[in-house]
């Protein structure tokens, strides 16, 4: 059993709060097992009887005769034999019709703790808190961060980043030991589960248009792009005629189901968005190498992905940074716009950070410190760099520190 402390005190600190614990992600992150094995272990510990816990596993054939709402209700009251506190687990809530009317008539029972999950897309679309009024609160469930991973696999950590950044951290793939058993689980999730799921729930017309989209963000992750480059490049390359409003729609689709995720380019010194272009992420990293029948290994844009993923996991809102400036070339004053790889935001909380995969020359070196720079305000400037280095701070007050250090220390932004 992987522990997952993360996820599970986000559960701990959220109970008795009086909205129901709605815990979202993408399908098979392990939303079941936070809830039904780890948690439901954590409420043991403490005390709490098992007749307090009510476990409902809405996709067993046996709970069909409580699908329907009403029924289901008088069943986890019935179950309420006493005054004391109880603490319900909903799984696969979507097998019930209209659960958010559901969700809202269990909210006002006052002794009542309510959790629930689901794994199909009508569940996972981001929408799913205004269903229930107000009354959620959302704990995003992520795949294994790569500390996750290395603390359930263990051994040499540079052996385990070697492993992790080609298959990524679906947790059941410690159950596949081939390299045919992960690479055919990985594609088989990508396409029966999350992309059939899509095109269900959306009624997507154009399925060969979706795949290539797919394979448009998983060839060029953490690359600029808007729905009309997607359009063009479809009609130029694999001769399909999209709109871009199709493009556009697809493209949300894809996030709203958690599978891919974006961040916006935001102009540092004049603090506006820009509308396009954004930068696409995938959930899993493995997930889009399987797609790309890991054609396309190259770890700086996967560590890219990766650090974005990690960043997203700690709880941070990620933007692209933009930094305007004006230099002189060919005897002109020119404006340039100089990139930020992410903008790191938690409440007061702010780092520019740079993903360099390598920094063998100073000229490489003034490259990634040059937008850092230009920032000049006083937040926190860091260089993340897959070589093996303790922190270290240079004249410009800008940190680097290595990968493997930054995503094993959660604590790693913060030194100095």
């Amino acid at each position: 059993m992987i522990q997952r402390d993360l996820y599970l005190n986000k559960l701990i600190s959220r109970m008795h709060n009086g909205s129901i614990k709605v815990i979202t992600g993408i399908r098979r992150a392990g939303k079941s097992v936070l809830l039904f094995n780890l948690f439901n272990d954590y409420l043991i510990e403490k005390g709490v009887e098992e007749c307090y816990i009510l476990k409902y596993k809405l996709d067993n054939i046996k709970s069909r005769p409580l699908r329907d709402p009403e029924k289901l209700y008088d069943d986890i009251i019935s179950r309420m034999a006493d005054s004391g506190y109880y603490y319900l687990f909903l799984d696969e809530i979507q097998f019930v019709e209209d659960f958010s009317e559901l969700m809202n008539s269990l909210s006002q029972v006052p002794n009542l703790d309510v959790y629930v999950t689901g794994s199909n897309s009508k569940f996972l679309s981001i929408d799913i808190l205004t269903e229930f009024r107000g009354r959620g609160d959302e704990v995003r469930v992520y795949p294994l961060s790569f500390k996750e991973f290395y603390s359930a696999r263990g051994g040499d950590k540079y052996e385990a980043w070697d492993e992790y950044h080609i298959y990524g951290g679906m947790p059941a793939l410690s159950e596949r030991k081939t390299v045919e058993e992960k690479t055919n689980y990985l594609k088989n999730l990508l396409d029966k589960v999350y992309l059939s799921d899509i095109v269900e729930r959306n009624r997507v017309q154009y399925g060969d248009e979706l795949n290539a989209i797919v394979d448009f963000l998983c060839s060029s992750i953490g690359s600029l792009t808007n729905p009309k480059k997607i359009s063009d490049t479809l009609r130029s390359v694999k001769g399909k005629s999209l709109s871009s409003f199709t493009a556009k729609n697809y493209l949300d689709y894809l996030c709203d189901a958690f599978l891919f995720d974006y961040a916006k380019r935001y102009d540092v010194k004049g603090k506006k968005y820009f509308d396009t272009p954004l930068k696409y992420y995938i959930a899993d990293i493995g997930l889009r190498n399987a797609r790309l029948n890991f054609r396309q290994t190259e770890e700086n844009h996967i560590m890219e992905n990766v650090i974005y993923n990690e960043l997203k996991i700690r709880g941070f809102s990620v933007d692209v940074g933009v930094v305007e400036t004006r230099e002189i070339t060919n005897g002109k004053r020119q404006a340039k716009q100089l990139e930020i790889d992410f903008i790191a935001n938690k409440g007061n909380k702010r780092y520019y950070i740079q993903s360099a995969y390598e920094m063998p020359t100073s000229e490489k070196i003034e490259q990634e410190r040059k937008s850092l720079i230009k920032v000049n305000d006083f937040f926190k400037k860091i260089i993340i760099v897959k070589d093996n280095i303790s922190p270290q701070i240079d004249e410009y007050g800008i940190t680097t520190i290595g990968l493997l250090n930054f995503l094993l220390d959660e604590n790693s932004l913060e030194q100095q």
